[in-house]
């Protein structure tokens, strides 16, 4: 195939959108928001500017802090760097679905008992890289905790419990004697 035919079947497989606004629609711990947005807009200014979900924290804004963290697909992201028209077809879960009816999730939990925070600023993305983590590796060394939230800075120095954190985490989601998967959570359980 030749450039040209290529460039062709690309052309045919695009939907190009805006400049102006266009509807977008993103599916957020289980329920839809919708807004008209720019396609230019990050999913992390469309939550925090547009849908009052103000959990995930914009600092570099260059995907290299992890304060904005959140899970697309159970998988760890940062908002700061996805475009919210991209995401349309995703399952995202923030900190802010985490608490079942003021009961902390065991991530949080160990974070408040480990003393993993100063600030606060970057907590929530460790909280939502940690829950990302322990859904790849469910038993971490610490070595692997090391290397598993090491996409994520904390301008305090709370490293050590933060690593204690996780390592607590994961013990008590093991623990967990039923891990029932929520329906409007399809990449969380819930005990």
């Amino acid at each position: 195939m030749s450039l040209s035919e290529a460039l062709d079947t690309v052309r045919e497989k695009t939907t190009v959108v805006g400049p102006r606004k266009v509807p977008v629609k993103v599916l957020i711990n289980g329920k839809a928001y919708t807004a008209n947005l720019e396609p230019c807009i990050t999913l992390l200014d469309a939550m925090r500017d547009f849908w009052e979900l103000t959990g995930a924290k914009r600092v570099c804004d260059r995907g290299t802090c992890g304060a904005c963290t959140v899970l697309v697909n159970g998988k760890r992201e940062y908002a700061c760097s996805l475009l919210a028209i991209d995401v349309q077809e995703e399952s995202i879960t923030t900190v802010e679905s985490l608490d079942e009816n003021g009961v902390p999730d065991p991530v949080q939990q160990a974070f408040v008992d480990n003393d993993a925070l100063q600030c606060g600023f970057c907590t929530a993305g460790f909280v939502m890289s940690c829950k990302g983590f322990l859904s790849e590796v469910p038993s971490p060394t610490p070595e692997e905790i090391l290397k598993g939230m090491s996409g994520n800075l904390c301008r305090c120095g709370t490293y050590a419990g933060i690593q204690q954190a996780v390592a607590q985490a994961a013990v008590a989601i093991g623990k967990s004697p039923k891990r029932v998967r929520n329906k409007a959570h399809p990449h969380r359980s819930k005990s």
